[in-house]
């Protein structure tokens, strides 16, 4: 069974369950679709994004009561009130996000539940929303002109909903957006150097995250008809994350799924424990969180995977279709002064990683950076791409100051690189690990990628993607995790990456590490077939053999200094090198 088939079958599951389920289990069912709507943010914001938020109910807490106040005191549509709560909720989100993502570490989900924990207090001592006894007789929603007020009829608006944002975030996660958003979880320096600009990304998904939890504040408040600060507190919030682990944090089914078990195991455990006990309590919650502690030493990836290996995805479905490639740049004329780096130095406290270097490199110029471990060849490679800022000295790239830039900014003038130690999304595909690099070639946002208007430019990505791993031998890995190919592949898709950019200049870290010697061969035929159509490359190896008989300069560094520069003839009989470096390793 396919897939989309066991997708379809769940759909229609969903849509005949209040037609024969009794109206315990529907009202079950609607709680359950509420908690999957706020749970899916979670998904995108914090399994996907790496971004831990205990501040969700909060923003169901908006929802609700802005729908509520509105609705009930000045007597607005509840279709009217959606707006309004959403826009408050964009607006809050944003003060929000601005200050608590700039934070790392534990201080970001310390900050989410400070300003959760105060927003609940809020609800509860503003006399307008009713403080803590809230707001009653909220009037029902309306469907041409039919009052949708029983628990069965509204199950079918909760349910279409959840399946719209289920639709959505899923296209927005296949998208280019969805790439950039996969990066932000430890992946933000490589991000950086593709041209995503990792920030305002982090924004973005949490203001996209906020909005979905007040959506479902509102459809809460228009179901129950009453609301009250209780449940927009930090333990609901915990609650949602829980359900966003339980089921599967980076899969978008894993929100339905973990808000299911997690709904369905609190009221049985809430029948059972007290029969067993016979005393009365919240028993519950001790059990519940001992389940929890095992699952997440058992299955810390959730159940989605656990259905995902039953049912495996159709590769063929997936291929991309032939496509016109993205817009190309222009390249330099060959000769033209490229690159030039002018008494740069950088300084990490008491220790000088590089010392006046000066450098020059042309167009369609193959240069070669070399030196013992530690001579400082990485440094220079970040101080190029921004990674690191220069302590003095210039960098120019086509006659612009870049020293100070940062990554994204380089990135978008032409320069692309690959990392001395791999830098790759693990668990994504080759081909979708390649596609990212074409992130500064397309233009379609987070809406279009939403509302699936990105096709078209998704396609000519995609199709890029599988030319350049074809390119670096990888056609037989298109579709495989990143992490289970050999070191000397992960290499190669990090070429194919960078060169789905569209460079002007490549930046090659160790990029022969790892590879066998017809490996390394194919690797030097595509180098030169590369320099061939104008691509100019700086490379940084310890492979002798392969580097010398491949460049056509040579820039030597020891103890972050130049000490040599030529050709590799002269390199290669120079006694100073030979001495450094040459004669280490002979």
């Amino acid at each position: 069974m396919s897939r989309r088939v066991l997708t379809l079958a769940a759909v229609l599951l969903l849509l005949a369950a209040p037609l024969v389920l009794p109206e315990f289990y529907v009202t079950l069912l609607n709680y359950i679709g509420l908690s999957s709507i706020v749970a899916l943010g979670l998904v995108l914001l914090t399994g996907v994004g790496g971004q831990t938020s205990f501040g969700q109910a909060a923003f169901v807490g908006i929802g609700a009561y802005t729908t509520a106040l509105l609705a009930t005191r000045y007597g607005i549509s509840p279709w009217l009130t959606l707006p309004a709560g959403i826009a408050l909720t964009v607006v809050v989100a944003l003060f929000l996000g601005f200050i608590t993502l700039r934070l790392s570490g534990h201080y970001l989900p310390l900050a989410t539940i400070a300003w959760g924990i105060a927003i609940y207090y809020l609800l509860g001592n503003l006399e307008l929303l009713g403080k803590y006894s809230g707001i009653a007789e909220i009037p029902p929603l309306t469907l041409f002109g039919v009052a949708l007020a029983d628990g069965r009829t509204f199950y079918y608006v909760i349910w279409s909903v959840a399946l719209l944002a289920l639709f959505a975030v899923s296209n927005l996660l296949d998208s280019r957006c969805g790439r950039a958003i996969r990066a932000l979880k430890g992946r933000t320096t490589m991000a950086e150097c593709f041209g995503v600009n990792t920030a305002r990304l982090k924004i973005v998904i949490f203001v996209y995250a906020a909005v979905l939890a007040a959506l479902s504040g509102w459809l809460y408040a228009h179901f129950l008809r009453f609301v009250s600060p209780q449940p927009f507190g930090v333990n609901a919030s915990i609650d949602y994350l829980f359900m966003a682990v339980i089921g599967g944090s980076t899969e978008v089914w894993g929100a339905v799924i973990g808000a299911t078990v997690l709904t369905f195991l609190k009221q049985w455990l809430q029948e059972l424990l007290p029969k067993l006990t016979y005393e009365s309590g919240n028993f519950e919650i001790i059990a519940f969180g001992l389940l929890v502690i095992v699952m997440l030493h058992r299955a810390r990836d959730g159940l989605v995977p656990y259905f995902a290996r039953l049912v495996p995805a159709d590769r063929k479905r997936m291929l991309p279709v032939a496509s016109e490639p993205p817009p190309r740049r222009a390249q330099p004329q060959r000769g033209d002064l490229l690159l030039e780096l002018q008494g740069v130095a950088k300084r990490f406290g008491a220790l000088v990683a590089v010392k006046d270097l000066s450098f020059e490199m042309r167009s369609g110029e193959i240069l070669g950076l070399i030196g013992p471990n530690g001579a400082g060849k990485s440094t220079v490679f970040n101080l190029m791409t921004g990674v690191l800022a220069a302590d003095e000295g210039k960098i120019v790239f086509r006659g612009e100051r870049i020293e100070h830039l940062a990554p994204r900014d380089i990135a978008r003038r032409g320069i692309a690189r690959t990392f001395q130690h791999v830098n790759v999304l693990a668990s994504r595909s080759a081909l979708e690990n390649a596609a990212l690099g074409t992130h500064l070639r397309g233009r379609a946002g987070t809406l279009s990628a939403t509302l699936r208007f990105d096709r078209a430019e998704e396609a000519r990505s995609r199709h890029e993607a599988l030319s350049r791993l074809e390119a670096v031998g990888l056609r037989g890995h298109v579709f495989d995790a990143a992490s289970t190919l050999p070191l000397g592949s992960q290499r190669l898709l990090e070429v194919a990456r960078a060169l789905c950019a569209d460079p002007v200049l490549l930046l090659l870290d160790e990029p022969a590490a790892g590879l066998r010697h017809l490996e390394k061969k194919a690797l030097a035929d595509l180098i030169r077939s590369l320099r061939g159509s104008g691509l100019s490359i700086l490379l940084v190896e310890h492979d002798m053999d392969f580097i010398m008989g491949l460049v056509d300069r040579v820039v030597v560094m020891n103890f972050g200094e130049k000490l040599a520069e030529g050709s590799p003839r002269e390199i290669g009989t120079n006694p100073d090198v030979l001495e450094a470096y040459l004669g280490s390793v002979a």
